[in-house]
């Protein structure tokens, strides 16, 4: 079967992938926006999880293939992969978001109340007594793909979880192109980067080799450090773009009323696509009228993109002293009865203050910015035999350092609300701040 894909090309998929594709469990995937709000802000970005997993497999077989070609250079240093690690692989490349919620970043990252997406339970239970698993379990690969996807049980190659769930992988490869195409920015890495990667011999692990007759081949580490710093500015102008975490921070807020009234379960989550689970919190009952009105206000508001407005904005450089007691206090995982307190508090003051309802919503989009991107194996010269995390080498690589520095700086917490009137929010400002950590800093002006 032959795919044509508008960021990869054809995309051939053989007849036993073609049995996964037609799964209902994958079938759901096409509702599942790969960029979860980013759509609110860029109106292109309705691409989903669908083309992207079809995309990945793609990827993690043009990665493969390039590492047989370098094990054909050099035989005596570099291990093949074998025709049924690669089918198996591919398998698991389509699988890989097959347990993503719609806006999953957002519900489980937000509100703890889910285990995140990639915990090796959901993927036992996605693959398990379904229709994908009875598939995968006919073609005799079941264990070996979660082996991959969880990361547990003996006997994988080490190179195998590297091809899927490392810094520089089939994944990342695939969503930075199709990100870019479907957001309208020009932000393009060399195919040629997947080229230059290996499996050990003796080791079995996946690495770039750096070096050449002794020498450093910088264009190599170019290659790889343009892919990071696509990964840097996607961050900063998609993944955290301070609409779609609005946008998010509502969406978030509405799955919680809804988990914790019991008008839905985590079951439905994972079977929901981003429209059935809207339409489902629009109908939701929560059976308590004010956390009902609350739900269908949010509701109403995300469906015509009315977003809250900011109120506070805490960045890391004004608040790296207190981030740790920003996070222990409001953001602990599994509970939220400090955040939801402090809300109330602020609502009832404001109530008081202004004579009607806010609402008020304290987020935190991610709990840490970390570069996760930096545990890529390479070999540099100077280390002999040894493959080594890309992050060892900061000091030989300038740029890498200063992504290094420059992630943490990324993170922030925020404060919003409905009100749409800026002189109000400007009191309401003073207010939240004052409630705060007394080293807070907003840096926000309104």
């Amino acid at each position: 079967m032959i795919v044509r894909d508008p960021v990869q090309g054809d995309i051939e998929l053989t007849r036993e992938e073609t049995r996964i594709l037609d799964t209902a469990q994958f079938q759901r995937l096409r509702g599942v926006k790969q960029l979860g709000t980013a759509y609110l802000v860029f109106p292109g970005a309705m691409h989903t999880r669908f083309e992207h997993s079809i995309g990945t497999a793609h990827m993690a077989g043009r990665l493969l293939r390039a590492v047989n070609r370098n094990a054909e250079r050099d035989p005596a240093g570099c291990r093949a992969v074998t025709p049924d690690e690669v089918r198996v692989l591919r398998f698991a490349a389509m699988l890989h978001d097959i347990t993503h919620i719609p806006f999953g970043h957002n519900i489980e990252d937000q509100t703890g109340l889910l285990e995140r997406h990639d915990v090796p339970a959901r993927f036992r239970a996605m693959l398990g007594d379904t229709e994908v698993g009875s598939v995968l379990e006919s073609l005799g690969v079941r264990d070996e793909v979660l082996a991959i996807l969880t990361g547990e049980g003996a006997g994988m190659p080490a190179f195998c979880k590297q091809v899927l769930s490392d810094t520089i992988d089939a994944d990342l490869l695939d969503y930075l192109r199709r990100d870019a195409y479907y957001t309208g920015l020009t932000l393009q890495y060399d195919n040629r980067v997947r080229e230059y990667f290996r499996v050990d011999r003796e080791s079995e692990r996946m690495f770039v080799d750096c070096e050449k007759q002794g020498m450093l081949r910088e264009d190599i580490v170019s290659e790889l450090m343009r892919v990071l710093d696509i990964r840097y500015h996607f961050s900063e102008r998609v993944y955290y773009h301070h609409a779609k975490i609005a946008a998010g921070a509502l969406l978030a807020r509405m799955v919680e009323i809804a988990l914790r009234h019991g008008a839905l379960t985590a079951e439905e989550l994972q079977h929901s696509t981003d429209e059935t689970l809207l339409d489902r919190l629009e109908r939701a009952e929560t059976g308590e009228a004010e956390s009902q009105d609350r739900l269908q206000r949010f509701a109403r508001r995300f469906r015509r993109r009315e977003l809250p407005k900011r109120v506070l904005v805490l960045p890391f450089y004004l608040n790296e002293s207190v981030q740790d007691e920003l996070l222990s206090t409001y953001f602990e995982r599994g509970k939220p009865e400090a955040r939801y307190a402090w809300e109330r508090e602020m609502e009832t003051a404001a109530k008081k203050r202004f004579g009607r309802d806010l609402d008020i919503t304290m987020y935190c989009p991610a709990r840490r910015m970390q570069l996760k991107e930096a545990r890529t194996l390479v070999r540099f010269p100077g280390s002999g035999d040894r493959i080594l995390e890309l992050s060892k080498f900061g000091t030989h690589v300038a740029r890498l350092q200063d992504l290094t520095d420059a992630y943490p700086r990324l993170w922030k917490m925020y404060v919003f609300t409905s009100e749409q009137d800026v002189d109000v929010r400007r009191r309401l400002q003073e207010m939240c701040l004052d409630a705060l950590p007394a080293d807070c800093t907003n840096g926000l002006q309104l």
